[in-house]
């Protein structure tokens, strides 16, 4: 297979990669490792985000796995304090880390709602403004990259709180590009669209 980048093109950064246990932030940690990031993967259970911490210093990578309930701010401000203790400043955030699933809009319930728009929005709130405040204070930039949706865009029957959520985290970054780009801090907002994994399967398509 011929290699597209630099194998040591992430070497020197501390990528912070929300809801990296499983499915594409798993995915997205364990390629940045093996290309010369140090990785920390955050999220609700301690389980998966060990297992893939283990696969990927076994690699030869290093990573470090901290769950964190991103709902909550000082929970998120206090893993961005660890992972940093852990491997230095932080210098790239991907937020990942996402809720959803499938409910007529008339049956859903306030805890509902605020679950998956809490976790989505509220959680990459949090961690990007964790990430920007300390990149503000040393001068040095740094680099913020969202997982969203295509129906971000257009809307979705069956999935308002996903959708409302996802599209207020393009505004974010959209904001925060015009506001945070004097300091040499980039952000954008990228949607790879479907892919199978066991989490979104029951979720979405459930038998």
């Amino acid at each position: 297979m011929v290699e597209l980048y630099n194998q040591e093109v992430f070497a020197g950064e501390h990528i912070v990669v929300t809801g990296g246990g499983t499915g594409l932030g798993r995915a997205m940690a364990m390629r940045f490792a093996t290309l010369g990031a140090a990785v920390t993967i955050c999220g609700r259970r301690e389980e998966p985000l060990a297992e893939t911490a283990k696969e990927i210093k076994d690699a030869g990578g290093e990573a470090e796995g901290i769950s964190c309930n991103l709902k909550e701010h000082e929970a998120v401000e206090a893993m961005i304090a660890e992972a940093e203790a852990r491997q230095g400043n932080v210098t790239k955030l991907v937020n990942n880390a996402a809720g959803n699933f499938l409910a007529p809009t008339e049956q859903l319930t306030p805890n509902g709602f605020d679950a998956i728009v809490k976790t989505n929005l509220y959680g990459s709130f949090y961690a990007t403004q964790a990430c920007g405040r300390r990149w503000i204070e040393r001068k040095h930039g740094g680099s913020v990259m969202s997982i969203v949706t295509t129906y971000a865009e257009h809307g979705s029957a069956f999935l308002v709180p996903s959708a409302v959520s996802k599209a207020g985290i393009i505004a974010l970054m959209k904001s925060l590009a015009a506001e945070w780009g004097v300091y040499g801090i980039r952000l954008n907002a990228i949607a790879p669209g479907p892919f199978p994994t066991e989490g979104a399967n029951s979720r979405l398509m459930p038998d």
